[in-house]
């Protein structure tokens, strides 16, 4: 029971630290009272994204007509959309538990107790470690509205699992995972409306970008009511929920057969013997930590992932257990967040790294002064040909001297095209070293050499 280290949390964060230290020739034991990948695998971003590509293949088949395809009776099957999405996280499941077994990896099912940083139970079990890295995560945030309890509502795990459609559906919160469901249920027929506290949607997106989805989905049917706190719940007539709010109209309401919670996450510190360890904490309440090497204020003692609060990302998390793994080795490594992705799989897809408009505004570059640089996405060939009708947007921001300090994308595929800018922002390019690289022709990539 003697471990060279041992990890608390079987995320992203987890399992990346776990395969990593495992093949470096390290013993790990890896703790998880739940299942091996986490929110993110098992309730997070591979099930919605799952669910998500089917609404975007019935949006593709609703839309046929444009590319010269006929495409009729549209019609799905919910409950096999779900089973998919379950096959999709058993065999992603599978792959994790293959990879922590060639690592060499002891993985433990089961609620981890710290009893001081080099001691752990687990059960009746008693686990010793040299080193100790914490990868606990983080949970749905329900507020406390009053009357929510009284209302059978979902939370995304629910939303995730939801087999029979409602007519209608309202959802507390505008951010990612709201947006996301969104779209999704709007795909589907769904009468989707979205009540939002701020005065736009998806907080800490490029607003113009944020706006003009807004707008797309406007056009889809879903109703959008911002600057609005929800003050309460009750049960409204036939069975349906009652959500009331205020605005600086005052106070109305709004009615629906089902209702979303979705607004944000806090982090998992409670039950897990943090206490034990004399941890610095943010303001935030998140664990403090040395970004050289994802060390805390203990020594030996480490933490990556959402109780870092430096982005609650799964990405995110793996870089940085890459980088406290790399530390215990002695490998010189340093986390860096200065271009950290976000995508919202909505449909289009939108996609950020580095500063926003808003950011630049408020930070010391904009006494240097900064530039923004905007091209529609029909600039890419490829876009025009795979897009009938649809229009996009890619949005540079740069410094005085054109160094590359944010891109913004909206349109299809951006996910998949925002690491390229990402690179650049890390390695400090301009906007003139696009020009360097060759891209495949035609690609909707090309879209950066244009600037």
């Amino acid at each position: 029971m003697d471990f060279q280290l041992a990890i608390i949390g079987g995320g992203p964060a987890g399992y990346s630290a776990a395969e990593a230290a495992g093949k470096a020739g390290l013993s790990v034991v890896l703790f998880e009272k739940n299942a091996l990948g986490g929110v993110c695998l098992n309730e997070g971003c591979i099930p919605t994204k799952t669910l998500l590509y089917s609404a975007k293949v019935l949006d593709g088949a609703k839309n046929a007509s444009k590319y010269a395809v006929k495409a009729e009776n549209i019609s799905f099957d919910l409950a096999k959309i779900v089973s998919r999405k379950q096959k999709v996280v058993r065999k992603l499941v599978l792959g994790i538990k293959n990879k922590m077994s060639e690592a060499g990896v002891t993985v433990v099912s089961g609620e981890a107790y710290i009893q001081d940083k080099n001691t752990i139970k687990c059960g009746d079990e008693v686990y010793k470690c040299e080193k100790l890295m914490l990868c606990t995560g983080s949970r749905t945030f329900v507020p406390p509205i009053k009357g929510l309890d009284n209302i059978d509502y979902w939370t995304h795990r629910e939303a995730l699992e939801c087999k029979e459609l409602p007519e209608s559906l309202a959802i507390i919160g505008g951010g990612v995972i709201g947006m996301e469901f969104a779209s999704y249920f709007c795909s589907l027929g769904v009468k989707v409306t979205v009540i939002e506290m701020t005065s736009e949607i998806l907080g800490g997106i490029d607003k113009e970008l944020a706006s003009i989805l807004r707008a797309e989905y406007t056009k889809k049917g879903v109703v959008f009511i911002l600057d609005a706190k929800v003050t309460e719940i009750c049960n409204g007539a036939s069975g349906k929920v009652t959500v009331k709010y205020h605005t600086a109209d005052g106070e109305t309401s709004v009615e629906s057969e089902k209702l979303l919670v979705s607004a944000g996450r806090h982090t998992n510190i409670e039950g897990y013997g943090l206490e034990n360890l004399s941890l610095t904490f943010t303001k935030q309440n998140r664990i403090m930590v040395n970004t050289d090497t994802m060390m805390t204020s203990v020594d030996g003692v480490y933490a990556c992932g959402d109780i870092t609060g430096f982005s609650m990302l799964a990405h995110t998390a793996v870089r940085e257990a890459e980088v406290a793994v790399n530390h215990i080795c002695g490998i010189s490594d340093k986390m860096s967040y200065k271009a950290i992705p976000g995508v919202v799989y909505t449909n289009p897809e939108v996609a950020s790294v580095g500063m926003t408009e808003e950011m630049a505004q408020m930070s010391p570059i904009a006494i240097l002064g900064y530039k923004v640089t905007k091209l529609p996405m029909a600039y890419a060939g490829r876009f025009v040909a795979e897009n009938e009708g649809v229009n996009g947007v890619c949005k540079i921001i740069t410094t005085a001297d054109d160094t590359i300090i944010g891109a913004h994308i909206l349109g299809n595929p951006a996910s998949e095209l925002i690491v390229i800018a990402g690179m650049m922002i890390e390695k400090g390019n301009k906007l003139k070293d696009f020009k360097k690289y060759v891209f495949p022709h035609p690609t909707v990539g090309e879209i950066f050499r244009e600037f």
